[in-house]
């Protein structure tokens, strides 16, 4: 421990004395209270001689009270004098009777036991000696036959199955007749002598009942006697266990495991495995300094009483932690076993209630993994202390993990336009109790800010109370003043993402909801139709800097998953933006124009007005001279700090000046989206121009949709002040919201345009599908083939019917159509609305069991029969009920898939929690080869070179293809240089990347480039694997669930898409047989490709070193990806389908797997739409391809089949190379997100992710030290994070909170 709180922490096995040495007293009794006086028993479970005082600074008896006999220990009832909390951290213990095995050590499934690996024996045999129903030998004695010895030690022999118990009386057998021939031979043979003989009739007598199988007998009494007369000795429950791990020489195992090792013919064989198990269990034990026989415990711990508390209900009854009811059983057995032991009860029975003490003891640790577990009154398994660590509701995950806060609270939001990008509005009531305690303060305050006296509002904090539960008016000034000291954190569930919790300043507002600013409702995911946020507040000093520097919704512009602007205007804002910035020839000409366009164009000079300034022209607009959007002339002088590409008039509207006021003086003026800030000499009329020649060929421009408005943030971004953004944003939401208003925008269902074209194409596929289903009849098609061309046939009907409805509304009849001017600006709704509004509803899908195991290739999840109408037309009855089907599902899916989702973002938040931004460069000179991400089916660009290299930097120079040189090596590669990167032809680039970053823990700044959400070098200390996980994680709710159907056949590309492709790539998760690509093995050429027709598939050979052959069979129907005469190597795909990651790594190597996932995880993204930066996909893939198992150890010291990460095993190789030693080898790992967790490297981050017990249990047989380097391991101690400003100086924090404050307008 430090003054900084823990620094790192060490699991092991608990020894005896260590349990003594928690203890303050044994429990002797299973009382817990006295349910007259509800004081603890004492000896019992709640003693407070053992745990403490019940009652702060009061003992059991009352002698003494009060603090002044703090630290006294009472003579009558000996409880010392304390705050009652003690009662939550003192422990007791229970001296057991008899030795009990742990059933952590015992039962470990599916993986075998540590105490069956250290002795050798089966977990099935650990278990039947533990439970008292087989022996073991633990002594081999002198007792050989053919020189060779009857038993072996640590043989188990059981005598309770019919089938296995034969051997076993045969070898106790032979040991009787051993001794009845020794004793023979000492009597000389003699008849009368052996007659007389006591233990010759016994030995006798003892043979005769172990051949009769009925007869029964006393197992202990025969092996007494052979014990007495070979030195064989046996033994049954923990005690024998206890015994045979005290004994165990550990380094003399050790050596002899691994000499078994080496000369293991197979390295692969379970024996093997085996062996290697082995091994590293005895290393670990003999490693930790702990003893293989404190698995087998002779005293237990009993927890602090206050952490199992007994608490009273309604009526008198009682209600008790379950722990309670474990050690009360174990009490009353252990007792009544001393009792036993006492009065030399019979070993049957002491056996017996061994037994049932062992069962007490299993069911505490781990009721859940016992046969038959303990039940309470309602039939249900009580919970066990591994139960209270386990799962979503354990102590990992409930209690350390996610903990429960004060000052907060929450309640519904409705949109408040009027705030300012950094405001909230909280209801009066809502602040009244939060700032509670401030507000008091103030109230009682005696002293202003400089020190003086004043007279305080209330003389007490009961006045002040009063005050605020009246709601005096005094109060008001106050809390007027309180909520400007401190912002207020709000929080939106889901948080799917870091803007899922924003700060802002609080404003107070009527009412009971909150209300929030509609530019940030798109980064919380938030809409007003009754969601609920909740608001915190930060208490202390630094808390509150980091809430206004960091946390404050007007620094977050950009969204981290792309880099694009997420505070874009939507909806309303959007519609007025569109509306404000359109164009329109003056009013007369517009009617001219449809009668006669070339005269139109003449007679347009004489109503074309110019203006002096920006006033003038808005004047003249107010004065209804002009209208907002008639196209005017104004000079280029009445806009001061613009910069023009030439002097004289610009051509724009009244609308657009007024949109351009929104943006500070010195920003480009946008006037045509096309060229947002580039050249606009175009947009000029010069001086010595003719203006008539310029408006005869005038074109009108298109408005600022909401595409194009983002690119406008974005530029204003790059090119501004952080603090001028936000105050631009907030001018431009509130001219979408009054010119939305004043277009006077409505809708109804007379805009839908009318279409009736589709009808011809019906009659066509209705005559094509009869036909279809002819053939079908007549045996020339299978069903899955008239299926698919059905469903094909009616798809290309609604993309002829789409066409044509696209077609129709670009048309100049619609511009002007409200229904039309919403989907083109953005606003709302998109072509597909039109088709179903106008055209056709199209094909449903129905429910369909995706994993059930069906015989023919084609996915049935289309209804095959479309629905003709549109929504205008209305449905008929079977329409409505198969369109009700498909809405269903579309529902289901959404559920399924948001919870799916969610689990697949925790397990990537695990994965990848401890990456984090550590130093400026790690100096590595490995980079990756980034190409243009293509699909290779119809060579489309997925994801340009330049998207990918952007804000990266290089590894070397790079030169374009005249040799001249673009970038030096080891520079930041920006917009500008991709740009020219990408024009100058140049097809590949090698640069830096997280996945060759060398930094032991964490990425260096140059290996991850620029920050995404700043656009500037990523700041040390910046937790990058929780934003990549978040990141990939977030959008994973809008990938569809299952495969998109071109209604194509099934192996053409109904492979799984979606999220479950997404899911198949990270879980490292085998393709089904029949989506599986088959690869090649081998660098060679394709030497020819055979038909079989058998299979109905390909045989394709391919030639290798020269004259070597191998065949490929591919599966029916399998489209090639290859011809005859190419060139391939190994890795490559042979036939269409997904591969699987496992064959890719074993033929290819590391280096193609992991681009491989790259490439298929961006496509499924960016096929919905979806842009994410490969950056996170790279950390993601470095945290489950960055270990290695060792194959050879060399003189390392490491062991074979030990699993560590790449950077530890360089490290190794190494140091071993410079002192000349043998380095070890080994191969790379490819570990799916559920596995990667667990083999992190800390055992508090992988236990509280799955597999809790099997993790600790590990941990602790290896006396596993955490050094709390991820940011979990800090959380769960209450550490601050080392992440961020929890590795900043607090004095650093503050300052910059108060910088950052200063920018807020």
């Amino acid at each position: 421990m430090s003054q900084k709180g823990i620094k790192s922490l060490t699991i092991s096995i608990a020894s005896p004395e260590q349990i003594l040495s928690w203890s303050k007293g044994e429990i002797t009794k299973p009382e817990t209270i006295n349910y007259k006086s509800l004081k603890p028993e004492p000896n019992g479970l709640f003693d407070e001689s053992i745990f403490g005082p019940s009652k702060d600074y009061e003992c059991y008896c009352g002698k003494y009270r009060k603090v002044k006999h703090k630290g006294k220990v009472c003579e009558r009832c000996h409880v010392e004098i304390t705050e009652s909390i003690v009662r939550r951290e003192r422990m007791g213990h229970i001296e057991l009777a008899a030795p009990v095995a742990h059933i952590w050590f015992t039962k470990e499934l599916p993986s075998p036991s540590k105490i069956s690996l250290l002795l050798d024996i089966t977990y099935k045999e650990v278990d039947q000696v533990v439970y008292f129903v087989n022996y073991i030998v633990l002594d081999e004695g002198n007792n050989e036959y053919d020189g060779k010895s009857i038993f072996n030690k640590k043989e188990v022999l059981d005598l309770t199955s019919p089938k296995n118990s034969i051997r076993s009386r045969n070898k106790l057998r032979r040991t009787l007749r051993n001794i009845q021939e020794r004793i023979e031979e000492e009597l000389n043979h003699e008849r009368e002598a052996l007659i007389q003989d006591f233990d010759y009739r016994l030995a006798v007598t003892y043979d005769q009942m172990l051949k009769d199988s009925n007869i029964p007998f006393s197992v202990k009494d025969v092996m007494a006697f052979i014990e007495k007369h070979t030195g064989v000795r046996f033994g049954i429950g923990a005690e024998a266990i206890h015994e045979l791990l005290e004994k165990l020489n550990l380094e003399e195992e050790h050596e002899k495991i691994k000499q078994a090792i080496q000369n293991s013919p197979n390295a692969y064989d379970q024996k093997t495995k085996r062996l290697l198990r082995r091994l590293e269990c005895v290393r670990w034990i003999k490693d930790s300094g702990s003893k293989p026989e404190w698995m087998v415990m002779t005293r237990i711990p009993v927890t602090p009483s206050e952490t199992r508390p007994i608490i009273s209900l309604d009526g008198g009854r009682f209600t008790t932690s379950d722990t309670n009811n474990f050690y009360r059983k174990i009490i009353i057995r252990n007792e009544r076993l001393k009792q036993m032991q006492a009065t030399d009860a019979p070993e049957i029975l002491l056996d017996n209630e061994k037994r049932l003490l062992q069962e007490a003891v299993d069911s505490l640790f781990d009721n859940n993994s016992r046969k038959k577990p303990v039940v309470g009154k309602d039939k249900r398994p009580l919970k066990s202390l591994s139960n209270h660590l386990k799962g979503k509701q354990g102590l990992f995950r409930q209690n350390l993990l996610g903990k429960r806060v004060d000052y907060s609270g929450r309640s519904v939001i409705v949109v408040g336009p009027e705030l300012k990008m950094y405001e909230v509005g909280i209801p009066a009531l809502m602040i009244l109790k939060l700032f509670r305690p401030y507000i008091i303060s103030e109230l009682i305050r005696k002293r202003d800010e400089f020190g003086n006296e004043i007279q305080p509002i209330c003389a007490n904090i009961k006045l002040a109370e009063q005050k605020i539960l009246a709601q005096d008016d005094e109060i008001w000034p106050v809390v007027e003043k309180v909520i400007k000291q401190r912002p207020v954190i709000l929080n939106r569930a889901p948080t799917l993402h870091r803007l899922g919790i924003q700060a802002f300043e609080p404003k107070m507002v009527d009412g009971k909801a909150i209300r929030l600013h509609p530019l940030v409702t798109t980064a919380f995911n938030a809409d007003f139709d009754g969601d609920q946020m909740a608001v915190h507040i930060p208490l202390s000093k630094e808390a509150v800097a980091e809430a206004r520097s960091i946390l404050l919704a007007s620094w977050h512009i950009l969204g981290p998953k792309d880099g694009k602007p997420i505070i874009t205007p939507t909806q309303d804002m959007i519609l007025g933006i569109y509306y404000l910035t359109k164009e329109k020839f003056p009013q007369p000409i517009e009617e001219m124009i449809l009668k006669d366009p070339v005269q139109a164009r003449i007679e347009f000079i004489n109503h074309f007005h110019i203006f002096a300034t920006q006033d003038e022209a808005i004047r003249a607009y107010k004065l209804k001279t002009i209208r907002i959007n008639d196209v005017i002339g104004i000079t280029t002088k009445a806009f001061d700090n613009k910069s023009f590409s030439k002097e004289g008039i610009l051509v724009t509207t009244v609308g657009k000046i007024i949109f351009n006021q929104a943006f500070p003086t010195n920003f480009p003026y946008i006037n045509d989206v096309k060229n947002l800030y580039g050249d606009n000499q175009f947009e000029i009329i010069g001086m010595h121009e003719s203006i008539l020649d310029y408006l005869k060929a005038y074109n009108l421009k298109e408005p600022l949709t909401k595409k194009t408005l983002s690119t406008v943030i974005d530029y204003l971004y790059k090119v501004s002040e952080i603090e001028v953004v936000p105050q631009t944003m907030d001018k431009i939401k509130a001219l979408g919201f009054k010119y939305s208003m004043i277009s006077a925008t409505s809708i109804s269902a007379f805009d839908i345009p009318s279409y009736d074209q589709k009808y011809e194409y019906f009659k066509e596929t209705d005559e094509l599908v009869a036909k279809l289903r002819e053939f079908y009849l007549d045996g020339k098609l299978t069903d899955d083939e008239r299926y698919t061309k059905v469903v094909q046939a009616w798809s290309q009907t609604k993309d002829k019917v789409t066409h044509d409805i696209e077609k129709l509304i670009n048309s100049d009849e619609y511009k002007d159509n409200p229904i039309v001017i919403m989907a083109k600006s953005g606003a709302r709704g998109n072509t597909s609305n039109f088709t179903q509004l106008a055209g056709m509803r199209g094909l449903m899908s129905k429910s369909y069991n995706y994993d059930q195991k069906n015989n023919s290739g084609v996915i049935k999840d289309t209804i095959e029969i479309p629905i003709k109408h549109s929504f205008i037309e209305g449905l008929s009855v079977s329409e409505y009920f198969n369109s009700s089907f498909g809405a269903r599902k579309g529902m289901t899916d959404t559920a399924m898939k948001t919870a799916k989702s969610g689990y697949m973002t925790r397990k990537l938040v695990d994965s990848t929690q401890a990456v984090v931004i550590k130093g400026n460069d790690c100096g590595t000179k490995e980079g990756i080869i980034v190409r243009e991400i293509r699909n290779t089916k119809d060579n489309t660009s997925i994801e340009s070179l330049k998207d990918r290299i952007v804000g990266r930097f290089s590894i070397n120079p790079i030169y374009d293809t005249k040799n001249k040189l673009i970038i030096e090596g080891d520079k930041l590669i920006t917009n500008e240089i991709a740009n020219m990167i990408q024009n100058s032809g140049i097809r590949e680039v090698e640069v830096r990347s997280p996945l060759h970053c060398s930094s032991l823990y964490g990425v260096c700044q140059k290996c991850f480039g620029l920050d995404l959400s700043t656009n500037k070098l990523i700041e040390t200390g910046t937790a990058i694997g929780v934003i990549a996980a978040q990141s990939i994680g977030e959008p994973g709710t809008q990938l569809t669930m299952r495969t998109f159907h071109t209604g194509g056949v099934a192996g053409d590309t109904n492979i799984t898409q979606g999220f479950e492709r997404i899911k198949q790539l990270f879980d490292c998760i085998q393709p089904q047989e029949n989506e599986k690509a088959i690869i090649s093995q081998v660098k060679g050429t394709v030497d020819r490709i055979e038909k079989d027709s058998n299979t109905n598939g390909y045989n394709v050979v391919i030639k290798y070193n020269k004259d070597n052959f191998v065949s490929y069979p591919t599966r029916p129907n399998a489209v090639l990806r290859i011809k005859t005469g190419d060139n391939v190597v190994a890795g490559q795909k042979i036939t269409e389908g997904s591969i699987d990651v496992n064959d890719l790594l074993k033929y290819a190597g590391i280096e193609n797997v992991r681009h491989y996932i790259i490439k298929e995880v961006q496509k499924v993204y960016r096929m919905q739409g979806i842009e994410i930066s490969d950056k996170y996909i790279e950390v993601i893939i470095s945290q489950l391809t960055n270990k290695v198992t060792i194959t050879n150890p060399g003189d390392s010291g490491l062991f074979v089949g030990e699993t560590i990460s790449i950077n530890e095993f360089t490290e190794v190789a190494q140091s071993m190379l410079v002192n000349k030693k043998k380095p070890p080898s080994a191969i790379n790992q490819v570990f799916g997100l559920d596995h990667a967790p667990s083999k992190s490297g800390s055992f508090l981050s992988a236990a509280s992710f799955q597999d809790t017990k099997k993790i600790l249990t590990d941990a602790a047989a290896r006396s596993q030290k955490d050094m709390l380097i991820g940011l979990k391991e800090n959380v769960i101690l209450g550490n601050l994070i080392p992440a961020g400003t929890g590795l900043k100086d607090v004095e650093e924090v503050i300052a910059y909170g108060e910088e950052m404050y200063k920018k807020q307008y």
